[in-house]
């Protein structure tokens, strides 16, 4: 069954705030071998001029994976996760995350095609400060296998 297109603009969030912490960006810097010790060591960072460690590009996916989860179970969506795999992934940054920020995620639908027996879900994530800073745009490409 294809994904329901009247998704299709739909936005999700915003999310319960996220605090982003010293000890998860060096978890997640560890997880993926990021070097650089602006992730890792708070003077490091300052000297490279940021306020705090600074998150490796890819840790916004933690937060848009938490804002998606929500769209993605939506039983309307007629989404089958089981079958979904992973196509694309972006980030468009204004700033780095750094530790200390408080972060929101807002997910929208951005489109949704049918190519034969497979759907494509493209959804793009809006990650800003409690208090409305724009901070990072995730964007993703979720492709459900025909059956």
């Amino acid at each position: 069954m294809p994904l329901n297109q009247e998704y299709v603009g739909r936005v999700f969030g915003p999310t319960q705030p996220y605090e982003v912490s010293r000890v998860k960006i060096a978890e997640f810097a560890n997880a993926i071998g990021e070097p650089s010790a602006a992730c890792r060591d708070k003077t490091a960072a300052q000297q490279a001029g940021y306020p705090d460690v600074i998150a490796p590009p890819t840790f916004a996916i933690v937060i848009s994976m938490t804002a998606t989860g929500g769209l993605n179970a939506d039983p309307g969506l007629g989404l089958d996760y089981s079958m979904v795999v992973h196509g694309e992934q972006s980030f468009s940054y204004t700033r780095p995350l750094h530790a200390g920020d408080v972060v929101v995620a807002t997910s929208t639908i951005e489109s949704i095609r049918v190519l034969g027996a497979m759907s494509m879900l493209v959804t793009s994530t809006d990650i800003s400060t409690v208090d409305g800073e724009h901070v990072c745009t995730a964007k993703s490409t979720l492709v459900e296998r025909g059956q």
